[in-house]
């Protein structure tokens, strides 16, 4: 399976250009990486462009302004494959965030 967002791997770098953290232990974060929240808008600036763009490619197929069609078919499952992973991406926040809620103290 394909990874567009570039969140599976181990590589240094993230898809949108900030290093990724190494994995450490609690309590042991890195103060330089960046936050959860900054990852997280950054991957969904990404998965809204390439919807963006898979829109207009299917637009201008319409319209005649475009005629390669194995493009707009590419640029349509790849704003696919980007939001189904960012809907599972959410569904596990919520499981984890549902067994947080369940913990006793």
């Amino acid at each position: 399976m394909a990874d567009p967002l570039g969140l599976i791997g181990n590589s240094g770098v993230s898809p949108v250009g900030m290093p990724r953290p190494a994995l450490r232990g609690p309590g042991q974060g890195d103060p330089t990486a960046p936050s959860f929240k900054s990852v997280l808008m950054a991957n969904l600036d990404e998965v809204n462009k390439a919807q963006q763009e898979a829109t207009r490619a299917v637009e201008d197929l319409q319209t005649g302004e475009r005629s390669d069609l194995e493009g707009v078919i590419m640029a349509t499952q790849k704003a696919d494959n980007a939001f189904r992973m960012l809907q599972a991406l959410r569904n596990r926040v919520m499981e984890a965030y549902d067994e947080v809620k369940q913990m006793r103290s």
